[in-house]
């Protein structure tokens, strides 16, 4: 992974074999971000995407393999109990066209991801809502 900063802004390039969430970690904590925005795109050949079933609390996660390509990739950085937090979603899609998403839980690089953070000036933290059963944002 590569990196450049202008002003609030990051401009990534994340490399064949690297997982996103744990790049995007590495940024936010190098970076000390404790608020952003996320927006990608690229190319992917292992993900794992989830919907959250809110009557079961829990989230049902599926496994894909093969060659896609990031549709939308999207989310934010903040922070849950001070620490790093990050919420992102992603579709993606293969050579039929058929697009598949929802949470981001893992994805594995298969040529590039390009993406883009813009910082935001402050601060938002989250907090885990047992009704709902998700970290929610705290204002």
């Amino acid at each position: 992974m590569e990196y450049r900063r202008f002003g609030n802004t990051i401009i990534a390039r994340m490399d064949r074999g690297e997982e996103i969430l744990e790049q995007v970690k590495a940024i936010a904590l190098r970076e000390q971000i404790r608020l952003a925005s996320v927006s990608a795109l690229g190319a992917v050949d292992e993900f794992t995407v989830g919907v959250y079933k809110t009557g079961e609390k829990k989230y049902l996660a599926n496994d894909f393999s093969g060659s896609f390509e990031i549709v939308s990739l999207t989310g934010t950085i903040n922070t849950m109990n001070g620490a790093f937090y990050c919420h992102l979603h992603m579709s993606a899609g293969d050579e039929k066209g058929q697009v598949f998403g929802g949470h981001l839980n893992r994805a594995v690089v298969s040529a590039t991801c390009e993406m883009v953070i813009t910082i935001i000036d402050g601060s938002v933290d989250r907090y885990h809502d047992e009704e709902i059963g998700l970290n929610l944002f705290r204002f």
